[in-house]
């Protein structure tokens, strides 16, 4: 059985929760960024919370929508947050190419986090504060590049609020970067995608990686036409990361490497045949499916974790 599986499936028998570990081990939760993609991890998130396997983390890090499910998972209401995916109203709401038109980003942020995640599907805020699994949510400066945890600025419902808009902020697609703490952020995937470096880099021993992408989906280059307007609005809006950016295709493929070969770290991924989301994907048909297959993903993997123990 993998390291990560036999940590889980101990925890899992024991009843440990954090603050009275005596394992010696920390796990971290790891959850891909990929705007519409995240319609996968949504999934792997709500099987994670309805077997209660919650406590079995540390630490719950995110990049993108990645964070945004981390989020609904801490606050225990990964089936609410499930429903904004594929719910065609808001999701026409939050993507929106015709928003150019009016002068605005495509992706409506402030829609997403102050009236869909505040009033429409509330999200208890409250509850990821207080929730003894730490909430990592990235983001990538605007002026370093240097990707970063915003763990230490979340010291009220606020500060969440506006750390999942800052992890999310897509250069170009969202608009400018978004100001918290004195500096400025934009989208975690610009510097770190799929956030187990910094789980690693704070002392995780194990991290469970959920991803976005099938396994047959090699990394590709950025479209011409990314790297040719992403660099542009970087280099007024947000000049330090455009190294970051560059460095994209590298990054992804040693990433790849090093994900397949760690053994403290282990990935669970949509099935091979499922079907491609785009990163503004709004068809609900296609949405809802991609939940269903996330959701799959995480029960076979730990019915063989049942199974084997």
């Amino acid at each position: 059985m993998h390291p990560v599986l036999e940590l889980i499936s101990e925890r899992l028998a024991t009843g440990s929760v954090p603050g009275e570990r005596t394992d010696g081990r920390r796990l971290a939760l790891a959850i891909e960024g990929g705007s519409s993609r995240g319609t996968y991890s949504s999934g792997m998130a709500l099987a994670l919370d309805e077997l209660g396997a919650v406590p079995v983390f540390d630490a719950v890090y995110g990049s993108s929508a990645g964070a945004l499910n981390g989020a609904w998972l801490l606050s225990g209401c990964s089936s609410t947050g499930v429903r904004t995916w594929w719910n065609p109203v808001v999701m026409r709401r939050i993507i929106n190419p015709l928003h150019t038109l009016r002068g605005r980003a495509v992706i409506d942020l402030e829609y997403l986090v102050h009236q869909v995640y505040s009033v429409l599907e509330p999200m208890d805020f409250p509850a990821i504060l207080a929730n003894p699994v730490t909430f990592h949510p990235l983001a990538t400066d605007a002026d370093t590049g240097e990707s970063t945890d915003l763990h230490p600025f979340l010291d009220d419902v606020d500060a969440v609020k506006v750390a999942l808009a800052a992890s999310s902020c897509m250069p170009v697609l969202a608009g400018p970067p978004i100001p918290m703490a004195g500096r400025r952020f934009v989208d975690a995937g610009v510097a770190e995608p799929i956030p187990y470096r910094t789980a690693l880099d704070q002392g995780a021993t194990d991290v469970l990686v959920l991803r976005t992408r099938r396994a047959d989906e090699l990394p590709l280059p950025p479209p011409r036409a990314y790297d040719v307007v992403v660099p542009r609005f970087l280099r007024r809006q947000a000049p330090g990361a455009i190294p970051a950016w560059r460095d994209t295709f590298r990054r992804d493929v040693e990433d790849e490497d090093v994900l397949a070969s760690d053994p403290r770290i282990l990935s669970i991924r949509p099935p091979v045949g499922s079907p491609d989301v785009a990163v503004l994907e709004r068809d609900p048909e296609v949405l809802r499916k991609a939940v269903e297959l996330g959701k799959d993903a995480v029960l076979d993997v730990l019915e063989g974790l049942r199974e084997a123990s």
